[in-house]
C-alpha cells in the first residue's frame, strides 16, 4: 500500500505572506518540513502540493532546485488540489502535513501512519483529541475516504482544510486518535505570524540546522531557556480554520434566502 505524504504549501499567507520560503537557519522554511518528512520511515514518497498561481512558481523552483515532487492545483480548494496530488502520485494512503511546521517530528509522523495501519480505520490523526504540540500534526486517511469528501463535501470550511468532512461524519468514517500521556496541547510551534517565525528560528539558533532534533529535544531546550516559549504565547489557535467557519455560515444564508 503506497503512503504518501503530501505537504500543502503556498506563498500567499493571510498574516505571514512568503512564510514557507521564509529564512530559518540558512534555509527556507519548507526545506526544513521537506527534510523532516524524509526523515520519517513510513511515508514511501514526500511530495509538496502547491497551488497553480504565478505567486507559487517559487514554490515551484524550491522544489525543482532540492528534487521535490511537486503537484499544482487549486489555492483556494485545497482539498480538491489534495485529490488531484493523491492522484497523480497514486495514493493509496494519504499522510497530510503543512508546510508551516517546521519542528515536525518525524517520530510523531512515524507513530500517526502506523497507528492508521495497525487499525480498521479511514482516518487517524493526532488532532481529534489534542495532546501535542500545535505543528506537530499529523493527519493519515484513505484514498478512497478523500475521494469521498472530495465528491460530497460542499461548505468553505471543508474544501479549504482538507479534512473537516472526514472527522465532521464519524457515522460515515471509522476515525482513530494517536495520543501521549502528557499533555503538550499548549504549546505552539507552528508559524502563522512574525512572532512564530521567531521562536522557531530562535529553536534553530540553539540547536542547529538539523533535522534528527525532534520533539524532546525542543522540550529540554525550553526548560533550560523558558524565555523562548514567551516569544509567541498567546497566539490565537486555528485562527484560519474559525475564518473558514464564519464563510460557512454566510453561504448556508445565501443558500437559505
Amino acid at each position: 500500500m503506497k503512503v504518501v505524504a503530501i505537504i500543502q504549501a503556498r506563498m500567499s499567507s493571510t498574516r505571514l505572506p512568503g512564510k514557507v520560503l521564509a529564512d530559518v537557519c540558512g534555509q527556507p522554511l519548507l526545506h526544513h518540513v521537506v527534510c523532516r518528512a524524509r526523515c520519517a520511515r513510513t511515508p514511501d514518497q514526500v511530495v509538496v502540493a502547491t497551488s497553480d498561481r504565478p505567486a507559487d512558481d517559487a514554490v515551484v523552483r524550491f522544489c525543482e532546485m532540492s528534487s521535490v515532487p511537486c503537484f499544482r492545483g487549486s489555492e483556494e480548494d485545497v482539498l480538491d488540489r489534495y485529490y488531484q496530488a493523491a492522484r497523480h502520485f497514486q495514493a493509496e494512503t494519504v499522510v497530510r502535513l503543512t508546510a508551516d511546521c517546521p519542528l515536525l517530528d518525524p517520530d510523531v509522523v512515524d507513530r500517526v501512519v502506523r497507528a492508521f495501519g495497525e487499525g480498521d480505520r479511514d482516518y487517524v490523526s493526532n488532532t481529534l483529541d489534542r495532546t501535542y504540540p500545535d505543528g506537530l500534526d499529523v493527519e493519515v486517511f484513505s484514498f478512497t475516504a478523500l475521494a469521498r469528501a472530495w465528491r460530497e463535501a460542499r461548505l468553505p470550511s471543508e474544501r479549504e482544510h482538507v479534512t473537516p468532512y472526514i472527522w465532521k461524519h464519524p457515522e460515515l468514517f471509522r476515525l482513530g486518535n494517536v495520543k501521549q500521556e502528557e499533555d503538550l496541547s499548549d504549546l505552539r510551534w507552528t508559524v502563522d505570524e512574525p512572532r512564530d517565525l521567531a521562536f522557531v528560528r530562535a529553536v534553530y539558533r540553539w540547536l542547529g540546522p538539523r533535522s534528527d532534533f525532534g520533539m524532546k529535544e525542543v522540550l529540554a531546550l525550553l526548560r533550560e531557556h523558558p524565555e523562548l516559549g514567551r516569544i509567541n504565547a498567546g497566539i490565537e489557535r486555528n485562527e484560519g480554520y474559525r475564518r473558514s467557519l464564519e464563510r460557512d455560515t454566510i453561504q448556508e444564508r445565501v443558500e437559505a434566502d
